[in-house]
């Protein structure tokens, strides 16, 4: 019998944010997998560090930090074969990820290679998105209310066309795309209540109104724009 993979999301950053079951996985695990900004300290890894037990076996996949798809890729390709030969031999595989594994994470892509061969089963996590409207105290969507969830990646006219409907939008992988978010929430009249998170729920986190974010943003950030507040909050 071969192993399962187990995609288990960590959560924003607290420790005490992971599920009870994310916390059972990690601590009777034998081989934990997750990924690595270049050669840097695990963030995954960080999270669960107290649960991982002493012998685990730890696969690390280099994810190199470049805007081209072709390295990641392969990247994930090379865990996916590590992780594949562990499952062959029957044992399964615990794999970290920041956040939930299907909402933004890394997990997918290994799901995406292994899922039709080996038994893979996902444990969600806090998203940084409920994470960030939470420190923030900014309710996401009341009654009849929508949410949109756009990346900070779009050009500038595009985010200003997203932000026109009048609704929640929350602006993820803002980083580098700061003064372009800014500039699109300007031209769409929504400066009025737009709030910006740093590091969620992590000891140096920051909420500030838009206005008086920094120039530059780390890559954990978020801008949260409200929309219209239900009458009955």
């Amino acid at each position: 019998m071969s192993g399962t993979l187990y995609g288990v999301g960590l959560g924003p950053g607290d420790p005490e944010l992971m599920t009870v079951r994310a916390s059972r996985l990690i601590s009777a695990a034998r081989v934990v997998a997750y990924p690595s900004l270049a050669g840097a300290e695990s963030f995954a890894r960080s999270i669960a560090a107290a649960l991982i037990p002493g012998g685990a076996r730890e696969i690390v996949m280099d994810i190199p930090m470049t805007t081209a798809r072709e390295p990641a890729q392969t990247a994930y390709d090379r865990g996916a074969e590590e992780i594949s030969t562990v499952l062959e031999g029957g044992v399964d595989v615990v794999c970290l990820c920041e956040g939930d594994p299907f909402f933004y994470g890394s997990f997918m892509y290994l799901f995406a290679r292994l899922s039709e061969r080996f038994a893979v089963e996902v444990v969600p996590g806090v998203t940084s998105m409920t994470a960030c409207a939470a420190v923030a105290g900014l309710p996401l969507a009341a009654r009849t209310g929508g949410v949109s969830i756009v990346p900070g990646t779009l050009a500038r006219e595009s985010l200003a066309a997203r932000l026109a409907g009048g609704e929640t939008v929350v602006l993820m992988k803002v980083g580098r795309h700061l003064e372009k978010i800014r500039a699109a929430v300007s031209e769409a009249g929504r400066e009025a209540g737009a709030v910006y998170v740093e590091r969620a729920t992590l000891a140096e986190e920051r909420v500030l109104p838009l206005a008086e974010a920094p120039e530059e943003a780390p890559y954990f950030s978020m801008i949260i724009v409200p929309g219209a507040r239900d009458p009955w909050l």
